[in-house]
């Protein structure tokens, strides 16, 4: 309840959400129009209009939005209680996300219990201070994404696999960051009494039966009928391409906070003397993509721990060589690890705090070398961590 009543002052984003929740309250599709197409041609088709758009900033404005439907869902609500205020839509929103964290809270601490897990573990997330900041104070929705998906995995472990389908496709349909977690779940439905020997490690294909199959097609078919379903009030003929053009400008023009990335973007400049980010973003999600199917083919994923680790590497992998990672990214991760033995994500979440020095100038320059030191300090603290596994054997 710290910021209930504080204007979000780290972020420009709850602008967007408030012009895009008033467009839906209007009968208006957000998918189809890009809010400086309005305001350049003279027309204000929401309450505070001009407010909203100087508010959200020259970048935001100038891109169609890329938010999912449930993340759309949250927007209109703060529009059907304040539709004339942009305070009062701040507050709804902040409600909404305050509800969620509670809801992770909850569910967080019975499946850690499940898991035979201690259950204090849960506020590494819940009482963290950055997420205390980005979350409830700057209203980014990333405990609503992360309680579907706590949800999700609270059904898969009591062996629902159909309601933690319809969580999973409602996660994805806040923040589309789990759909990298789809390929994971191939050897989900593997039963380890098949196995001949328990000891022996899952062969990659020892998991196709007729009734596993069955049940992997059908699952992944519920996450996307979901999605589908969901996105269905806001279909038309531009909605792919308008947004897949939002989604492109984060492999393809956005940089920020990133660590290798920048690496590559400097060989590029010496190499060519231009930003090759086009070419590096795609290099890097063609990466990430095979990282993930490797880790799908190569680790036993039929079980929630195992399950989370695979994630968080898969995720982890994705932020460290993408080109832009900003501070509320690092919910994801810091959640899951929960669910696991490592705890770089709780580190990650203290260093992350470094990157809040390009908010101290009016264009948002980083200085390069504090994000060097916060990676250095970020991968030092996972090179001990490894090593600390190593020693007791507990490595992945």
């Amino acid at each position: 309840m710290l910021f209930l009543f504080a204007t979000p002052n780290l972020s420009q984003d709850f602008y967007r959400f408030i012009w895009d929740g008033r467009m839906i309250f209007e009968g208006l599709n957000p998918y189809l129009s890009k809010p400086e197409s309005f305001i350049n041609s003279g027309i204000f088709p929401i309450h505070e209009a001009k407010t909203l758009h100087e508010g959200m900033g020259i970048l935001n404005g100038s891109h169609f939005t890329n938010y999912p439907p449930i993340h759309q869902l949250g927007f209109l609500i703060a529009a059907v209680f304040a539709s004339k205020s942009i305070f009062g839509s701040i507050l709804v929103l902040r409600f909404l996300i305050i509800i969620a964290d509670i809801g992770i809270l909850y569910i967080g601490k019975k499946l850690l219990e499940k898991l035979q897990l201690p259950n204090h573990t849960i506020f590494w997330y819940a009482l963290n201070p950055f997420i205390i900041i980005e979350m409830t104070g700057n209203l980014h929705f990333e405990p609503v994404m992360l309680f579907f998906l706590v949800m999700s995995f609270y059904k898969l472990q009591q062996q629902k696999w159909i309601v933690g389908a319809i969580f999973m496709g409602c996660a994805i349909s806040v923040k589309l960051i789990p759909i990298l977690f789809l390929p994971l779940f191939l050897k989900w439905f593997h039963s380890p009494k098949l196995d001949t020997n328990p000891t022996k490690k899952l062969d990659f294909l020892s998991f196709i039966q007729k009734e596993n199959v069955t049940k992997l097609i059908s699952f992944y078919a519920i996450i996307f009928c979901v999605i589908s379903l969901l996105f269905s009030p806001f279909l038309s003929q531009n909605l792919l391409s308008n947004y897949s053009i939002s989604i492109g400008l984060w492999f393809t023009t956005f940089e920020f906070n990133a660590s290798f990335y920048y690496l590559f973007r400097k060989v590029g400049y010496l190499i060519t003397g231009y930003n090759e980010i086009a070419i590096i973003g795609k290099i890097t999600a063609m990466s990430t993509i095979v990282v993930i199917f490797i880790i799908a083919a190569f680790r036993k994923n039929n079980s929630i721990k195992n399950l989370s680790i695979s994630m968080l590497l898969g995720i982890s992998f994705y932020y460290f060589f993408s080109s832009t990672v900003h501070p509320w990214y690092i919910a994801t991760p810091l959640l899951l690890c929960i669910f696991t033995n490592y705890r770089f994500p709780v580190f990650w979440s203290f260093v992350v705090i470094l990157s809040y020095h390009a908010y101290s100038n009016a264009t948002w320059n980083e200085n390069l070398q504090i994000v060097a030191i916060q990676y250095i300090l970020l991968f030092s603290y996972i090179i001990y961590e490894i090593k600390k596994h190593i020693v007791k054997k507990t490595i992945l």
